[in-house]
């Protein structure tokens, strides 16, 4: 079997990667790979808190590799501490990264030409999926997700915090991919058949932010969006 790790948000694409790849007797999981805000002690893609992806991580019974980055982060200082993780798994044998994405061109080839001077290969389970097909594959499948983050451009706010089930699915506008590919949301996996307990937490607020906002009044993609903080039940002191 090759040892490999996933490159890991917590959301539902990386699980279903997991999840394929486990019915394999082809590759060994070893590790979860995780960048975090080093400021906030949340997931960088979506502001999930250090600690519930820990209890996450847990029930899914896997080691957690984390990666801290600045507040304000570069592409110089993200490959320089991606490639001092690269190094240190390919000194444990570790040759295979897992990614959940399932058609984006030119983040694949980003993807492979960092890895390959790090000496690896990624691996694409869910590429080229029907993404209507693949979400309710995930469904069909028992996993369990809440929306954690939404564009505010594709997604009005009631959207931040809700569950992802059919009716989800239905209310999202046509121009949204199913599995919301193209940044339109995120999400966290809290159950499903590969964990060994559901993750308990409660939802917090839902909080708007802006990132660097562009003078373009045309640009596609606006640089609003909505974060619904999700708190670990045991931080609550439930």
């Amino acid at each position: 079997m090759e040892k490999a790790f996933i490159n890991w948000s917590g959301g539902k694409d990386a699980t279903m990667a997991y999840f394929l790849l486990s019915q394999s007797a082809r590759y060994q999981i070893r590790y979860l790979l995780t960048t975090f805000n080093e400021a906030y002690r949340r997931v960088s893609m979506h502001g999930v808190r250090e600690s519930l992806l820990e209890l996450q991580v847990r029930a899914l019974g896997l080691p957690l590799k984390k990666i801290w980055l600045p507040e304000q982060a570069s592409m110089e200082i993200y490959n320089q501490q991606m490639s001092h993780a690269l190094k240190s798994l390919a000194e444990e044998g570790i040759h295979t990264a897992v990614f959940g994405d399932i058609f984006l061109e030119d983040l694949r080839q980003y993807r492979e030409k960092q890895l390959a001077q790090a000496g690896m290969q990624a691996v694409f389970p869910l590429w080229q999926m029907d993404s209507r097909q693949l979400i309710e594959q995930f469904l069909e499948a028992g996993f369990r997700a809440i929306v954690v983050c939404v564009n505010a451009q594709k997604l009005d706010i009631s959207f931040c915090g809700r569950l992802i089930d059919e009716t989800f699915l239905q209310d999202l506008p046509p121009d949204v991919d199913p599995c919301g590919e193209n940044g339109e949301y995120h999400s966290f996996v809290f159950d499903g058949p590969l964990f060994r307990f559901p993750v308990l937490f409660q939802k917090g607020e839902v909080v708007e932010k802006h990132f660097s906002p562009s003078t373009d009044a045309s640009s596609e993609w606006d640089t609003r969006y909505w974060y619904c903080d999700l708190i670990p039940e045991n931080e609550n002191g439930a």
